[in-house]
């Protein structure tokens, strides 16, 4: 393979990467109305954690960023009164992250909103194309050696009654919305 276009595709690879990290940042926001995009991963990796591990350092190693990072945006969604801070019962030089019963709801809201955030992120995309793009993202994450922690498993975070009826609302939604938007295209392609 030519070394110049190999060096040319991954540093646009990258730079493509950067500057789409930064839209999706900007685009997110205008949908979740109570929260920062960032804001809203870090109490989604926090309902992702076991009660008794949801430090600092935790939060920050699901989120592939710095513990300092994680304190600024736990001390700022603490002070919209979506979180508490205690201290851990595991370890006293660390602290754990509750979800207040204000921030579950903010969740909620934002999960639905960014639902459909991700429907449109993704509505030029087949199943096919999601799983390689994520697996490839995947990939690129173990650049360094280390897995991701990621967001596969279910919320360990107890969520109250109306959670599951918008759960189930917003999947008839999103199903309905993909299903027009596939229709849409094959009526494109006659």
């Amino acid at each position: 393979m030519d070394t110049y276009k190999e060096i040319f595709l991954m540093q646009q690879a990258f730079a493509t990467l950067f500057s789409l990290t930064n839209k999706l940042q900007i685009q997110g926001d205008k949908y979740i109305v109570h929260v920062t995009t960032r804001q809203f991963m870090a109490m989604t990796a926090v309902a992702h954690l076991p009660e008794h591990e949801t430090t600092l350092n935790n939060i920050a190693k699901k989120l592939g960023t710095s513990k300092q990072s994680v304190k600024q945006l736990i001390t700022i969604i603490e002070n919209k009164g979506l979180v508490i801070t205690v201290p851990s019962q595991e370890d006293k030089r660390a602290i754990n992250v509750k979800i207040t019963e204000s921030g579950k709801q903010v969740l909620l809201e934002a999960a639905e909103k960014g639902l459909f955030f991700l429907e449109n992120l993704f509505k030029d995309f087949t199943m096919e194309e999601i799983e390689s793009l994520w697996s490839l993202l995947k990939k690129l994450y173990r650049f360094d050696g280390k897995e991701q922690d990621g967001f596969e498993q279910d919320s360990v975070l107890e969520m109250n009654e109306n959670y599951h009826e918008t759960q189930t609302r917003v999947i008839k939604e999103f199903e309905r919305r993909r299903n027009q938007s596939k229709n849409r295209g094959l009526e494109d392609e006659e």
